[in-house]
């Protein structure tokens, strides 16, 4: 899951300064994220991580954060296994 941090850090890193947030931080509070933005965030995690975000999984605590999408990407991927 180290991986999986790392590169959606990289991903956000694209688009604006994370350096000074920790991992668990609010990026929707934080003001970093629209909504065009949340759906650009659903389409990396599909697409650089080959799972399928369904529709009961489009809820806020699953992307808040860079902790709430590693765990996302974890039970997606133990729901496959």
């Amino acid at each position: 899951m180290r991986e999986h941090r790392t590169t959606i850090r990289e991903f956000l890193g694209q688009y604006f300064h994370i350096g000074g947030i920790s991992d668990s931080e609010d990026i929707f509070s934080l003001g970093f994220v629209d909504s065009m933005f949340a759906m650009q965030l659903v389409l990396f995690l599909e697409r650089t991580f080959d799972v399928q975000v369904e529709d009961d999984d489009l809820v806020m605590d699953n992307f808040k954060s860079v902790d709430s999408m590693t765990a996302f990407l974890a039970r997606k991927e133990s729901a496959t296994v």
